[in-house]
């Protein structure tokens, strides 16, 4: 990362396109009849649309860059935290659903645990820090969640 600037514009498509695929996959759940799921990843679509917003606030006065999709860099092919897109997948259950949550939750926190390891920025760093933090009480709940699905309990969606 080069600026703050480039760092929240990474930090807003992150959770735009987290919020997106989650709410893609809510809709393809409820259309399928998998209301449990469907439910699940709702709820994980507008707790993405929260911290989209906080990613907004945080850029506030800046002038972020506009970058076009192929301009951001990701680990991968896709911005990290964009849950799986086999996920669609109809007959998909609460557990499978649950797993891959968590893999885009980890996905994540290691990327911006990477801008954080390897910045010399230190605003970019303390940003960077905070966003490891958030991610990481993510992964945590979604791991209390699992652990409660799997102990036949009921987990919050």
């Amino acid at each position: 990362m080069q600026s703050v600037e480039e760092f929240l514009a990474y930090a807003v498509r992150l959770e735009q396109e987290a919020a997106e695929r989650f709410g893609e996959l809510a809709d393809a759940m409820q259309s399928a009849g998998n209301g449990e799921v469907g439910k699940l990843f709702r709820r994980l679509s507008d707790y993405s649309r929260l911290h989209l917003g906080d990613a907004k606030a945080r850029a506030g006065y800046r002038d972020i860059p506009d970058l076009a999709p192929m301009d951001y860099q990701w680990p991968d092919f896709e911005s990290p935290e964009k849950a799986a897109l086999w996920a669609a997948d109809p007959m998909i259950c609460k557990g499978e659903a649950l797993e891959i949550a968590l893999a885009a939750e980890q996905a994540g926190r290691d990327f911006y645990k990477t801008v954080l390891d390897t910045t010399d920025d230190p605003e970019i760093k303390a940003l960077a820090a905070e966003f490891v933090a958030e991610e990481g009480e993510h992964v945590a709940e979604l791991q209390k969640w699992i652990a409660a699905h799997q102990a036949g309990q009921k987990t919050p969606a």
